[in-house]
């Protein structure tokens, strides 16, 4: 039986998302088996930083270069 092609290096990290919200819950969706992940609301945290809280329950922000991250 054969399998699905699968290469190596396809898979992206959090990291390797362009710093957009639409490209975050692209890549939230694709990670989820396809279910939507959205947006339930966004914050500005103590150090002004925008934090996405999404339906997946957790929370996202950009680093200081710009990168997604998981915000605590």
């Amino acid at each position: 039986m054969s399998r699905a092609f699968i290469r190596e290096g396809d898979d992206q990290s959090l990291s390797d998302i362009p710093p957009s919200l639409p490209a975050l819950m692209a890549f939230l969706t694709k990670e989820n088996n396809g279910i939507k992940i959205y947006e339930l609301k966004n914050i500005t945290d103590p150090n002004g930083r925008e934090v996405y809280i999404m339906s997946n329950g957790l929370s996202y922000a950009k680093d200081k270069n710009g990168r997604w991250e998981v915000a605590e």
